[in-house]
């Protein structure tokens, strides 16, 4: 096979027909990759373009990339509904999820004949962390007959216990599709608590939280009124009850990106991981975005180089157990069954 050989800290001479090539699309991002910057990563954005034609692979990025992998390298962008509903239609023989490692789960989950990779198997996620699939059946145990509604960002052992996944932009719907008087939702207990505020359905919680999230308060986002103005500010329903109070829009990824393009507000702020405001700034040029910063630290275990060598190598392959999967695969699939039927 033959690719270009790319070290740490060796970067091949750009030639003027490198750069030339990949003009168009700089110039769509130049405003949140500096071209210094640009410069040291066209050499590995040219050679996983042509990786992924070699291997017909495709490029799974979440919202919380870094914009040199969101808007250069990968095929399918989005929140964790959007990505798993593109991994389950995918006609790839390889799928790169650049997110985090239940991410990579739920794809392989998804695309049980494919091969996933993760560039980097240490990306985690303290909220999928904070729950075990001997928690859920000790809460099924002692609430017997609640169904268990189940967060994407969880590993597909809890999935396999749950009765039906939600994601924070169909977590509402998700709920009161059940016809029940109560569920038991896991894990996020900020999320959760935002769902009970907009149901009926009484709301069984679990202890956990995102470490990014968790960490914004209300008197931050006051602070950014009384140095901004007039600022719309934009929160994530991860984020604590004081933070969506202050918020003058909560909801997911998604649907801030549409928040955006229906009321096109002249200056925001977006309560939620850094890079996420850094990614939509390319697509809403008109609107300045004052951007809070806090980072993923697993989201950011991606990069470039770990993207090129889990291609070149076929590293980091994901792996579930059958058994765990084709379980995991239905909570998955009822969450997706139910979007459908709603579209309908």
């Amino acid at each position: 096979m033959a690719t270009l050989s790319l070290l740490p800290g060796v970067l091949p001479e750009l030639s003027s027909a490198l750069l030339d090539r990949y003009a168009p699309l700089y110039a769509r991002v130049r405003d949140v990759i500096p071209e210094l910057e640009w410069h040291t990563h066209l050499p590995w954005i040219d050679a996983i373009q042509r990786l992924k034609k070699q291997r017909n692979a495709v490029i799974l990025a979440h919202n919380y990339q870094t914009p040199e992998i969101f808007h250069t390298v990968a095929d399918i962008t989005g929140d964790s509904l959007a990505l798993a509903q593109q991994a389950a239609r995918t006609e790839a023989d390889v799928i790169v999820q650049c997110g985090v490692h239940f991410m990579a789960e739920t794809a392989k989950v998804l695309n049980p004949d494919k091969t996933v990779l993760i560039p980097d198997p240490g990306a985690g996620c303290s909220l999928a962390e904070s729950i075990t699939a001997e928690d859920v059946r000790l809460l099924k145990a002692k609430y017997p007959g609640v169904p268990v509604v189940t967060y994407v960002n969880t590993s597909a052992d809890v999935k396999a216990e749950s009765d039906v996944c939600c994601t924070s932009a169909n977590a509402v719907h998700i709920v009161e599709s059940l016809g029940v008087d109560r569920v038991i939702f896991l894990p996020d207990k900020y999320l959760g608590q935002y769902v009970a505020s907009k149901t009926d359905v009484k709301v069984i919680l679990w202890e956990g939280s995102c470490e990014v999230h968790e960490r914004f308060t209300g008197e931050e986002l006051r602070a950014y009124r009384r140095m901004h103005g007039a600022v719309r500010i934009l929160a994530h329903p991860e984020c604590p009850q004081d933070v969506l109070r202050e918020a003058d829009f909560v909801g997911s990824t998604a649907a801030m990106i549409t928040h955006l393009n229906e009321r096109r507000p002249r200056r925001v702020v977006m309560i939620t991981e850094c890079s996420m405001s850094d990614n939509v700034a390319v697509e809403f040029p008109d609107i300045e975005f004052t951007r809070p910063c806090n980072l993923c630290p697993h989201m950011k275990r991606i990069t470039l180089p770990r993207i090129h060598d889990a291609l070149l190598h076929l590293q980091h392959e994901v792996v579930v157990d059958p058994a765990i999967a084709v379980r995991a695969r239905q909570a998955v699939e009822r969450m997706l069954a139910i979007g459908r039927k709603e579209a309908a």
